[in-house]
């Protein structure tokens, strides 16, 4: 079954910028790149939420909420999707996972953590 590994996050002020990197392992990664991925979200007490997604041919889709300021990618023969967070807000602080783009996904990673505060 594949596994999904995310890091990068960490404690940045307003204003600053990260790169998120998630990777994969484990079964069915030749046909991974076949699906679409997504960045999500979570804060405490609050449902997932997407943020960023990536079609295989390369069709990006972002909420409103980052839209201009996160840009999603993915490198196909590494597995590994990725997201640039610029000009990032308090309110940007979460647990970022990421995953395919589906009603079923399969198990959820750690995430990682970004905290914007000065």
């Amino acid at each position: 079954q594949v596994q999904f590994v995310e890091s990068g996050g960490a404690l940045v002020q307003p204003g600053g910028s990260l790169t998120l990197s998630c990777s994969a392992s484990g079964g069915f990664l030749r046909v991974l790149s076949a699906y679409s991925m997504a960045w999500y979200r979570q804060t405490p007490g609050n449902e997932r939420e997407m943020v960023a997604s990536i079609t295989s041919s390369g069709d990006t889709n972002y909420s409103d909420s980052v839209k201009g300021r996160f840009t999603i990618t993915r490198d196909k023969p590494k597995a590994t999707v990725y997201l640039q967070l610029n000009n990032l807000k308090s309110e940007d602080s979460a647990v970022y996972f990421c995953n395919i783009l589906t009603n079923n996904p399969p198990p959820w990673g750690q995430g990682t953590q970004v905290i914007v505060s000065s």
